[in-house]
């Protein structure tokens, strides 16, 4: 079977990442990271002696997908120039926006890249530690029209807090909100159905955290809670806490997530 079909709409009980395409949000200003990284896309930092965004790329080789769409902004050249069309065999795509579009905005804008659907989406500056056979399965199962992987965080204020039904299905999302309690957060990668994508205005700024996320609660809108490590490098500091997390992990000489 080719594994372009795996994902059509007669072949969704496979629930597996292989054969669909990835998209990676990657065209972010980095302002908060400028003081440490000011000659490349924040996502190309470099982490434990390699691109922050490598990371990311392995976890979607790992999972066997073969496609990536990378949407690429400030500083976009140092990541073509860098990775070019191919990473361990999956193949690379660009979509540049040439002024800033927003995280769904430069989604909307990578529509015209993509061959099938569902779509897993990733951000380019924050990892997850999340098993995507099971997220896919339960994107599937849910019949789902956006679902996001949620992760446990001590403190939610720099994250989107997250609260669900028993289904699955979220009840409300906030951006940025704190209870002064572990919350289950939005942990960065998505899957958007086709109908999503088309509902992003065009060539406009669109926050997929705050606009478009907000908008689907009650309409087919489900988080995927799971205990995977979630980094980020936003910011000097969790900057530095990346680059701990990948060194050891390296020093160990085991396969990072």
């Amino acid at each position: 079977m080719n594994p372009n079909t795996l994902f059509c709409t007669n072949n969704r009980q496979f629930g597996t990442p292989v054969g669909i395409t990835a998209v990676i949000l990657a065209g972010g200003l980095g302002m908060r990271l400028r003081s440490v990284v000011q000659d490349r896309s924040k996502v190309m930092a470099n982490v434990a002696g390699r691109p922050f965004l490598t990371y990311v790329l392995d976890q979607i080789v790992n999972a066997g997908i073969k496609r990536a769409v990378i949407c690429t902004g400030f500083l976009g050249d140092s990541i073509s120039t860098v990775l070019q069309d191919d990473y361990r065999g999956c193949q690379l795509l660009y979509s540049h926006e040439m002024t800033p579009l927003g995280t769904a905005g430069a989604l909307r804008q990578a529509l015209s890249k993509l061959l099938t659907f569902p779509v897993l989406v990733f951000n380019g500056d924050s990892y997850v530690d999340v098993d995507l056979e099971k997220f896919t399965e339960f994107h599937v199962s849910r019949q789902s029209k956006l679902s996001v992987t949620l992760t446990k965080k001590s403190c939610s204020a720099a994250f989107g807090l997250v609260e669900l039904d028993a289904q699955g299905e979220v009840k409300r999302f906030s951006e940025k909100e704190s209870t002064g309690k572990p919350e289950w957060v939005n942990g960065g990668v998505y899957i958007l159905e086709q109908k999503i994508f088309e509902s992003i205005s065009e060539m406009k700024v669109v926050s997929l955290e705050r606009e478009i996320l907000p908008a689907w609660v009650g309409r087919g809108l489900h988080g995927f809670p799971q205990h995977g490590e979630l980094f980020d490098i936003g910011t000097p500091e969790s900057l530095s806490e990346a680059q701990s997390y990948f060194a050891e992990c390296n020093s160990q000489s085991l396969a990072c997530p």
